[in-house]
């Protein structure tokens, strides 16, 4: 996508060939704004600081709050975006009620300001996490914080420190994204003269299980092998090196920038009125990262994107999210854990060409070979539940096997991703059980299954 943007008013191109680039670069050297061949044409404010966006296509889906600096601003100049952090910091914002996003959050859909206050009243010197290493590319919205309005995100990093009157922050990125922490090096370089605290990257293993929040703890200590710890206690209490610990994601950091934009402090459910960023995926022309509120539907996001085929199914939550034949939820904490989804913010869109029992059984499978190996239900469960979803293309159907081994593993397991790994299981039985049948009478509805029959 390009933009050409002058005298309050804003082509948007979508993919240009070169030639088309070159042509639109000269216009505006002439002091023209080129309109033709544009996707559309939008008026506004000559100063506005969010990305204006069309009245339809994919780009007006949703709302920009947080993402508003996203493709707009200079994500390396610091007067592009209003700091808070010198003059308030985030107990401004303690009775807002945010809680945490994404499976990387120590906090994730709970209140974040139990772990604030829970580090404050903890003895030892706080420290503050940025939680950015994430080995599934499915989630791209941290990404496009950090790449697209990095100083809302250190504007919030330094507003929780300030609460915890500590001076240290450590943002924890995967050691392959080299290109990412140049540009997140030159951000903190730019608005270290405008933040209380400045916090330092460190690089961990680009591996699936160093995501969650306290094996990116033992990743940062440089322990050998990486796995989440035993709680209790909490992070809060005992983190980094032994010291009270609070670790958000970007997106959670960017939303406490948000809240802190506000000029009092407020009392709500955040939980049910705030925004939610999620990444469309799956079987569409190009993935998109778009901001839904609170009152919108899931069902909003195949605006956003280009499915290749026929909807059949989405599975919502990342890799171990919930699978579903609908979009009729709203993406709020309680909407979807009452639909049995997940509220890792990836939504999928898979096409008819997909098949249930095949989706569910890739997901086991990834289950049992990312895993930690520290706790019984993560190590043997996920196993297991790839044996016996192997089983249903050998004829056996168990299903009150694979649901009380599915709750067993919910319920005992140390850490979400053995927790998780049964739902896209149980949620594709509850949606598609007749396709489970037929695998165990050796037919693959979709036909994508046939050489395993």
């Amino acid at each position: 996508m390009v933009l050409a943007t002058g005298a309050g008013r804003t082509a948007f191109f979508p993919a240009p060939e070169g030639p088309r680039v070159r042509d639109l670069v000269a216009d505006m050297e002439e002091g023209e704004l080129p309109t033709d061949g544009a996707a559309a044409v939008v008026e506004h404010d000559v100063e506005t600081t969010t990305l204006p966006v069309p009245t339809d296509g994919p780009l007006a889906v949703g709302q920009r709050s947080v993402l508003g600096p996203c493709g707009w601003v200079d994500p390396l100049d610091p007067t592009a975006c209003q700091f808070h952090s010198l003059d308030r910091d985030a107990g401004a914002i303690a009775n807002a009620g945010l809680v945490g996003r994404g499976r990387g959050d120590a906090t994730a859909d709970e209140p974040v300001a139990d772990a604030w206050r829970r580090a404050r009243e903890t003895d030892g010197d706080p420290v503050v996490v940025v939680n950015a290493n994430d080995a599934d590319d499915r989630q791209r919205a941290d990404q496009t914080l950090l790449a697209g309005s990095p100083m809302s995100v250190l504007d919030g990093v330094a507003a929780v420190a300030e609460y915890l009157d500590t001076t240290d922050a450590v943002i924890h990125l995967a050691e392959t994204d080299t290109e990412l922490r140049e540009r997140l090096q030159q951000a903190i370089a730019a608005a270290a003269d405008e933040l209380p605290v400045v916090p330092v990257l460190v690089e961990g293993p680009d591996e699936y299980r160093a995501g969650e929040p306290t094996a990116a703890l033992e990743a940062i200590e440089g322990a050998d092998r990486i796995e989440p710890r035993l709680q209790p206690p909490s992070p809060a209490e005992y983190g980094l090196y032994g010291r009270p610990t609070v670790i958000h994601t970007p997106r959670t950091f960017a939303h406490i920038h948000l809240a802190l934009s506000d000029s009092e402090d407020t009392n709500r459910d955040e939980s049910e009125s705030a925004t939610r960023l999620l990444t469309v995926t799956g079987d569409v022309t190009a993935p998109a990262t778009i901001e839904l509120d609170s009152d919108a539907h899931l069902s909003a996001v195949r605006n956003a994107v280009e499915l290749e085929g026929s909807f059949k199914m989405a599975c919502v939550g990342g890799v171990f999210g919930g699978v579903t034949r609908t979009l009729d939820t709203a993406p709020t904490v309680a909407g979807l854990t009452a639909a049995g989804l997940g509220t890792e913010g990836v939504v999928e869109l898979l096409n008819d060409e997909r098949c249930a029992v095949a989706t569910a059984g890739d997901r086991a499978r990834f289950a049992s070979e990312a895993n930690s190996g520290r706790c019984v239900p993560g190590r043997e469960g996920t196993v297991q539940l790839t044996e016996l979803l192997r089983a249903v293309y050998q004829g056996s159907f168990d299903r009150g096997k694979i649901r009380e081994l599915g709750r067993v593993m919910a319920q005992s397991s140390n850490c979400l991703l053995g927790a998780h790994a049964p739902r896209p299981v149980l949620t594709a039985m509850d949606e598609f059980e007749s396709s489970f049948e037929a695998h165990a009478d050796g037919r693959c509805p979709s036909g994508t299954c046939t050489d395993k029959l």
